[in-house]
């Protein structure tokens, strides 16, 4: 697992699982001969997508973003059609750091689609119940709403197998929550009309979660937004407002998608000056 501080808090890279999604679906209408130039690409025209959950550790909470594509949840043709490699080990990650899911104080969500959502719920015997009993389950009203209403093309990764067994457990907001001091999620939209990004600084350091809006580093250009966006002409101009935030406060990119790198600083040459790069086994 990779880990870094942001000023006095921890992040740690839990092991979520590891989807293969269509290359030209993650990159929308950028031609492939652009895109394949900064993200590898398999044979199917996949590209690696990690689904891995980021554990913060501030002040004695436990505070977990998204949470990965579960275990025992998906039926072997959705294995197939995400190309799912390996299911969520997030557990056994937090076994090897001295924690339980008991443990886990708050789930802080991005969005709801299966990707992100799945690892909420678990089957024991034929019940679905939720995988961190104790943690309270934050996501935008307009995420939560969706995710139980969803429509003719959501429906495609908004499931109440992710919901239902949580519901107690979620609180929604607006426009802004503060999980723990120097912890935030801001309502953008775009990806889905409730996504979300989170911000945590610490002593004068910072990191943005762009989640979706930019999922991998080769999505950078604020034109370079995934087919699977619901709103791209929202996802483009919340794409230049956090990436300008970002340059202001020097801070870390952080990533729950890619393949290659965790977290990551550019310059203005959007040459990567810092970066973590995730331990390929």
């Amino acid at each position: 697992m990779e880990t870094m501080k942001i000023g006095n808090t921890t992040l740690t890279w839990l092991d979520g699982g590891v989807t293969h999604m269509d290359g030209g679906a993650m990159f929308g209408v950028v031609p492939k001969p652009l895109w394949s130039k900064k993200y590898p690409i398999n044979e199917k025209n996949q590209i690696e997508l990690r689904t891995d959950p980021i554990l913060i550790q501030k002040d004695g909470k436990n505070v977990i973003v998204d949470a990965g594509i579960g275990s025992g949840k998906l039926t072997e043709k959705q294995k197939r059609n995400y190309g799912v490699t390996q299911e969520s080990n997030v557990k056994t990650s937090l076994a090897a750091l001295g924690l339980t899911v008991e443990d886990i104080h708050v789930i802080a969500m991005t969005h709801l689609h299966f990707d992100h959502a799945c690892g909420l719920t678990e089957y024991e015997g034929d019940k679905l119940v939720p995988v961190f009993p104790n943690a309270v389950i934050y996501a935008s009203s307009v995420e939560w709403y969706e995710m139980r209403h969803p429509n003719i093309r959501s429906k495609n990764t908004y499931w109440k197998e992710n919901w239902e067994a949580v519901a107690a457990q979620v609180k929604t907001f607006e426009n802004t929550c503060t999980i723990t001091e120097g912890v935030t999620l801001h309502h953008t939209g775009g990806h889905s009309d409730g996504h979300c990004v989170l911000v945590c600084e610490d002593a004068g350091e910072t990191a943005v979660h762009m989640a979706d809006l930019m999922p991998t580093h080769a999505h950078r250009n604020p034109l370079w937004v995934l087919a699977y966006d619901d709103y791209p002409m929202t996802s483009i101009p919340q794409k230049q407002k956090w990436q300008a935030y970002a340059a202001e406060k020097d801070a870390w990119f952080i990533f729950y998608h890619d393949a290659e790198y965790r977290a990551l600083k550019w310059d203005g040459d959007e040459r990567i000056t810092e970066s973590l790069k995730r331990k390929k086994q």
